[in-house]
């Protein structure tokens, strides 16, 4: 960062569809990096539906916020900005390297949860223009030219609406599509996928369903014979005047953690469990779900569950764990240990069902239920596995491909601490 920045940070208020200015982010330079200070504006904090950005870092209330953690990002603020694969659309629409300041700006106003940014002290009218699934063949060809890193020529409506829904979490070519009265986030295939990600990824969500997980619904579009993913949106509920939208926080930032490996120690499911219990107003159903999730995830070898991956939301005051989304099976070789990204255990991050079990309490249950619980999952997911993801349209090729993630040897097998 070459210099101080500063805006104004923009939020639609619960039962709303338009932003009204919620505060101020100025990011300043010190000797020991960038500093980023909040203050929360007095007509937004008297409003009768003013409501906190975030229930870790900015709570409402007056005075200055700062952090001296992520560049100067509040957790609410970094979950808002574009993701690795935004940045690439970013980037390629840009004569100059962008700064992370730049990034914030520039975003997409339908970017997650219910912020938005700008240097103007009004708040923005909410743009309403999004992608439908006639534009699929399009953002898909953009999005291969984004991932081949061909040349920049001109600017493109279809480049631009490659950009929409790109702070969701990952590196996966997406956009925001408008169909049946709502929005999906179209994930699109690479051409390094091993597998058919679209129909894999479909089966997963389903088997998680039917593991009894609240997991974000999905379809399977077919475009030009490839597939997309589109997983409908649950931070936005479609209105007559726009789209309502739910604050949104990951576990990022409830664990007030970093994305860099130093940070990584924070990176813990019992750790999360402590925030979910402390911020869900209704914490014993969501710490089960949490601890059921965790299982379902050693269950599949979903060693990508970092806690990008794992959100809360908030449609009015109250926060409450987001639907799953972002399963993808990982058949890695090992037999005998895998781990997870976060740490699930006394054992660190061993995907074992007594490490698993070994802070039950941290989720409010008890050990002979959470037993209970890593049973119903390993007997649905072995069992169901192969049927689901065919139903979801998975070849018996990519069954083969991928069956080596689920319920592996190591799962039950006693811990030999290495």
């Amino acid at each position: 960062m070459t210099s101080n920045r500063d805006c104004y940070v923009y939020i639609v208020p619960p039962g709303e569809t338009e932003f009204v200015t919620a505060g101020r982010l100025q990011i300043t330079m010190a000797d020991g990096g960038p500093i980023g200070r909040f203050v929360y504006g007095r007509r937004y904090r008297e409003r009768p539906d003013a409501v906190e950005l975030d229930p870790a870092e900015l709570r409402l209330a007056p005075g200055v916020f700062e952090t001296a953690q992520m560049d100067g990002f509040f957790g609410a603020i970094r979950d808002a900005m574009p993701d690795y694969w935004g940045r690439l659309v970013l980037d390629r629409r840009s004569e100059a390297p962008l700064e992370p300041f730049d990034y914030l700006l520039r975003g997409p106003d339908d970017r997650a949860g219910a912020l938005g940014f700008g240097l103007d002290a009004q708040s923005p009218s909410s743009t309403h223009v999004f992608a439908t699934p006639r534009h699929l063949a399009d953002l898909q060809e953009q999005a291969e030219a984004v991932l081949a890193g061909s040349p920049h020529t001109e600017a493109s409506s279809v480049e631009a609406l490659l950009l929409l829904g790109t702070s969701i979490g990952g590196a996966r070519p997406k956009a925001a599509v408008e169909d049946d009265g709502a929005l999906w986030l179209a994930k699109f295939p690479r051409p390094d996928d091993r597998w058919n990600q679209p129909r894999v990824e479909a089966g997963m969500l389903a088997l998680a369903r039917r593991c009894g997980i609240d997991a974000a619904q999905c379809r399977v579009e077919t475009v030009g014979g490839a597939d997309v993913l589109l997983v409908r949106r649950f931070d936005r509920a479609r209105q007559p005047t726009g789209y309502q939208r739910a604050r949104m926080a990951s576990a990022l930032t409830l664990l007030r953690a970093d994305e860099n490996v130093t940070a990584r120690s924070k990176w813990a499911y019992p750790l999360l469990a402590d925030e979910v219990r402390r911020t869900s107003a209704a914490p014993r159903e969501d710490l089960r779900e949490l601890f059921t999730r965790m299982c379902f995830n050693a269950a599949t070898s979903n060693l990508d569950d970092h806690p990008r991956n794992h959100a809360m939301i908030a449609w009015q005051r109250g926060w409450r764990l987001s639907p799953a989304y972002d399963l993808v099976p990982s058949p890695v070789v090992a037999q005998e240990r895998r781990d997870l990204a976060m740490i699930c255990g006394t054992h660190g991050r061993w995907a074992n069902r007594d490490n698993l079990l070994t802070t039950a309490g941290r989720f409010l249950l008890g050990e002979e239920e959470a037993d209970s619980i890593f049973a119903t999952v390993l007997h649905t997911v072995s069992t169901q596995w192969r049927r689901v993801l065919r139903d979801a349209g998975a070849s018996e090729v990519d069954c083969e491909t991928v069956a080596g993630a689920f319920a592996y040897p190591g799962l039950t097998a006693p811990m030999v601490p290495r």
